[in-house]
């Protein structure tokens, strides 16, 4: 993923319609029934982790960026000589020794903060495999990684079975492009940017034998040994399948950087076909690639500002970046609180990454982040799960969702330090006259009052004084 330096929370939530409206037309809804029920249960799981981890957390850099050599001020390298550092990079493969790796005890704090699915990276951009793989010896069970006499040495398969083991929806997370394949960036040619260095069509046997390595790679994570996966997370959107047409109008936009985009082709359709053969109903983001393989979107690092008419998921570092760094500075439980409301009213789902450290460690304020949700999800979840969107969405400080034909949930975002207010409504949406009403954790019905074209809800002393959750208050109205 791409990574800037740092993060402001407070402007994650912002519209951009004209970027969403692109998305929408781009969007090719799913035709398989099996997928097409997945999606709809995964959906309802509203909260999932992500976790970037690689050898490159021992330098606390970003993840595998500072080895292309693209000119950006989040990939700078530490040694002014790119071939030297390209060998030091990857000479971590030899040091890295992740000795506190508790795989239990993520699944577990997660579990515990409401989160249901994880996804992780088994590979990223820079080739390092997180798992046994049998097609390269760059892995964290080669030899060469000290890490590789652990009896937990494949990361990959203990994260995905702990996690099952708490009840989570597992999905591997897998990066089209590999800099450390000579069949992606041979040697013979310089690397200029993220994209393949050579013309696949003058060296078509080499760019085939990178199509079998990355189709095997996939297989090898869907076919067994990994267990039951329900999403492949496919990054690397720049490989993939492009005409003459398409290509010309790249390098022809304004925004256009890159100077080797060519076709890329690596056979999706046929790759997930056979895929879906080994785990039926399997959820597939390609992302950034338009066509019926991307099942749901991923917004990075931000919010649309409206519900949108696709599955979508809002990808977002919880702190530091998307890699570890050791000085992070976390969100607060507020902030994630309120941001997770506002996705799902909007009928999104939440990412939240966290990154484990070179040691196996995560952040001790990534535990104090997730306990501040968890205890807040204690009270309200229920108005988490299961939910959908219902325009229009959010007034104000109050957003809504509903579950099923009887049930809206009205949440009010408290400002910091804000206590509960003595009426809380909305002026655009009207509740039905025999609706009943009650603030999560309480067992209290409260007062409706209908307006013009909305609804006010009194909030008792009472309950006032003695707020049943912090960050965000929900009402339950039945009818």
């Amino acid at each position: 993923m791409k990574r800037p330096l740092f993060i402001l929370f407070v402007l994650l939530v912002v519209s951009n319609s004209a970027i969403y409206c692109q998305e929408e037309n781009r969007y090719i809804p799913e035709t398989d029934p099996l997928v097409l029920a997945k999606l709809e249960k995964w959906k309802d799981l509203k909260f999932g982790l992500l976790m970037h981890w690689g050898t490159y957390s021992q330098w606390g850099i970003v993840e595998s960026w500072s080895i292309c050599a693209e000119d950006e001020s989040w990939c700078i390298r530490r040694n002014p000589s790119y071939v030297e550092y390209k060998k030091e990079y990857e000479n971590l493969q030899t040091t890295f020794n992740p000795v506190h790796f508790d795989p239990a005890k993520w699944a577990k704090a997660a579990k515990d903060a409401g989160m249901k699915y994880v996804i992780f990276t088994t590979k990223h951009h820079d080739g390092f495999c997180m798992f046994d793989t049998k097609l390269t010896d760059y892995k964290i069970t080669s030899d060469k990684t000290p890490f590789h006499t652990n009896p937990k040495a494949n990361i990959a398969k203990e994260i995905f079975n702990a996690f099952r083991a708490e009840g989570f929806w597992t999905g591997a997370y897998f990066s089209k492009p590999d800099w450390h394949n000579e069949n992606y960036w041979w040697p013979n040619f310089a690397t200029p940017d993220r994209n393949v260095n050579y013309d696949v069509t003058k060296y078509p046997d080499r760019w085939e034998n990178f199509v079998q390595f990355t189709q095997g790679q996939i297989m090898e994570l869907l076919g067994g040994d990994y267990g039951k996966m329900d999403i492949l997370w496919l990054d690397g959107g720049w490989v993939q399948k492009m005409t003459k047409e398409e290509i010309l109008k790249e390098i022809t936009s304004p925004d256009y950087k890159f100077i080797h985009v060519q076709n890329q082709d690596i056979r999706m359709d046929k790759l997930v076909a056979k895929a879906r053969q080994k785990q039926p109903g399997l959820i597939v983001v390609d992302r950034a690639v338009q066509g019926k393989n991307q099942n749901y979107l991923t917004p990075e690092n931000h919010v649309p500002g409206k519900a949108l008419p696709f599955p979508w998921e809002s990808c977002i570092i919880a702190g530091g970046g998307w890699s570890w760094v050791p000085d992070a500075k976390y969100m607060s439980g507020e902030n994630a609180i309120q941001l997770l409301v506002d996705i799902i009213a909007k009928g999104g789902n939440l990412l939240l990454n966290i990154a484990p450290g070179p040691e196996g460690q995560w952040h001790d304020d990534a535990y104090r982040l997730l306990e501040d949700i968890g205890r807040w999800m204690k009270v309200n979840s229920e108005s988490i799960y299961g939910t959908r969107a219902l325009a229009p969405y959010k007034e104000g400080k109050v957003c809504i969702s509903k579950k099923g034909n009887n049930t809206v949930y009205i949440y009010y975002m408290a400002e910091s330090g804000e206590k509960i207010p003595s009426k809380i409504g909305m002026s655009t949406y009207s509740l039905p006259a025999n609706t009943k009403v009650k603030m999560l954790g309480t067992d209290t019905f409260l007062r409706q009052e209908k307006t013009d074209k909305g609804f006010s809800i009194l909030i008792p002393d009472k309950i006032r004084k003695n707020p049943s959750s912090d960050y965000v208050w929900v009402i339950k109205a039945t009818f």
